[in-house]
């Protein structure tokens, strides 16, 4: 116990700490310095009661000291590294933004903007028409508004048409979003009553028929982006539900999902329904992402008949679901990119990502293998191997596209511990592991993160 004594009266004061020029120029607020330095003392008296330090120095406490002051004063949100091939990784961020789209986020909030004034008027205006004539240009809709996800946009949609009344959907399209989010939960905040037809494999449209009587609001249509139901199966198409809606006077919403606006197929990739599609198969009401498949902010999109839009911007929901002036900056920018498919696919990083041609994901793996085998070849088993990326956020869940990886295999370390020290690098390198082997899919690295991860596992190895 002598010792213990000892070894506590050495701790230094507060005071003593907050004087050294080490922790005095430190840029973070007082308050939060104090709180550090009193935390890693009160540690170091518990290690010292518990027998877990027989000798420390000054050094040592302002050492660590100095180690979580640096960790608390970075932002908690921050950038990291996706070398997963994962292009829309929900976990880390979804959409990366284009150069246009960060540029006009920068402009307006920075400064003052034009949210909510009209400059022709004179008087206040609406934020929506910041964005609502170029999405229905691009999308070919009569009107169009934004909130601040999908999940958001089919809540409105059906609160504003629907609420106190019945919807109908088939039971193959009640499909669980990320974080546990449900169509029928989103339904059921809304204040409408869901109204299952057919079976999970095969919906006739005599079933959704069979279901329409006078408290029925609308048709529900979800396109099923984050699964596949494959075998005996019968979806019935838009066209038809459309036909259904017509002859009982109910509007046809269909969900989407992922905002396609980009005929992928041309590209070699998947085809998935675009929005466009939706419009001219008469669709009244068409609700989508923004940070999915179509590369830009978070938001939701409705598009569709003007006189349905009207009435949801006016639901005093509209309020709690509005987008910020950043989003609708970013949205616009990224909507003015499609104008020119060429430029959109060229600027926009997702739709790069996607229909990046194999030998420049080649070139680009062996150039990393390149320069991690002129540093750690002595340290660790190189390779180049051919490997699929995925599209990530929903999108496309069975489809995986060709690319290249780099693998590395660590010859004095644990393969857990590298792969949780690049998580804990100041640039976060997020990986993927596989037999043994760390994988690295270069189609989602970004040309300046290669000097990152070579400096990384040259420390880290």
């Amino acid at each position: 116990m002598q010792n213990k004594n000892l070894l506590l009266s050495k701790l230094p004061k507060v005071d003593r700490i907050l004087s050294d020029d080490r922790i005095k120029d430190f840029d973070i607020a007082r308050n939060l310095k104090i709180d550090i330095i009193r935390k890693i003392l009160d540690s170091y008296r518990k290690d010292i009661l518990d027998g877990n330090i027989e000798e420390f120095t000054y050094d040592d406490v302002i050492d660590k000291i100095i180690k979580l002051l640096n960790v608390k004063s970075k932002n908690h949100l921050k950038r990291v590294i996706n070398a997963t091939g994962t292009i829309l990784h929900t976990n880390l961020g979804r959409a990366v933004l284009s150069k246009d789209a960060i540029d006009a986020v920068v402009e307006v909030a920075s400064r003052y903007n034009n949210l909510e004034y009209d400059l022709e008027k004179g008087e206040r205006g609406s934020r929506y028409s910041h964005v609502e004539e170029i999405i229905c240009k691009i999308t070919g809709a009569e009107a169009a508004m934004v909130v601040n996800n999908n999940a958001a946009a089919v809540m409105l949609v059906l609160s504003t048409l629907a609420k106190g009344k019945e919807v109908i959907v088939s039971r193959s399209q009640l499909v669980e979003i990320g974080g546990s989010f449900r169509v029928p939960a989103v339904m059921e905040q809304s204040g409408a009553k869901l109204v299952e037809v057919g079976t999970t494999n095969k919906t006739h449209l005599y079933d959704y028929e069979n279901a329409i009587n006078e408290n029925t609001a609308l048709i529900l249509k979800v396109h099923q982006s984050n699964f596949k139901i494959l075998g005996f199966t019968k979806e019935i198409f838009l066209e038809e539900l459309v036909e259904l809606g017509k002859k009982y006077n109910l509007p046809v919403v269909e969900d989407i999902g992922s905002g396609v606006l980009i005929d992928f197929s041309k590209y070699g990739l998947p085809y998935e329904p675009t929005v466009q599609e939706s419009i001219k198969r008469g669709a009244d009401v068409v609700t989508f992402s923004g940070d999915k498949l179509l590369g830009g902010p978070q938001a939701g999109i409705i598009v569709g008949k003007k006189h349905l839009i009207d009435r949801m911007k006016k639901n005093q929901l509209t309020r709690a679901l509005r987008i910020d002036k950043m989003t609708l900056a970013a949205l616009e920018a990224t909507f003015k990119l499609y104008l020119d498919e060429e430029r959109a696919i060229k600027e926009i990083p997702a739709l790069r990502m996607m229909t990046m041609d194999i030998e420049i994901i080649q070139k680009r793996a062996k150039k990393l293998y390149s320069q991690l085998k002129k540093i750690i070849s002595d340290r660790a088993e190189l390779n180049i191997e051919k490997d699929v990326s995925q599209f990530g956020g929903g999108a496309m869940p069975l489809e995986t596209i060709s690319t290249y990886v780099v693998t590395i295999k660590p010859k004095f370390k644990k393969i857990e511990d590298v792969e949780l020290e690049l998580r804990r690098q100041e640039v976060p390198i997020i990986v993927r592991i596989y037999k043994e082997n760390i994988i690295i899919d270069v189609r989602t690295l970004f040309d300046d993160d290669l000097h990152i991860i070579v400096d990384s596992l040259n420390k880290i190895l």
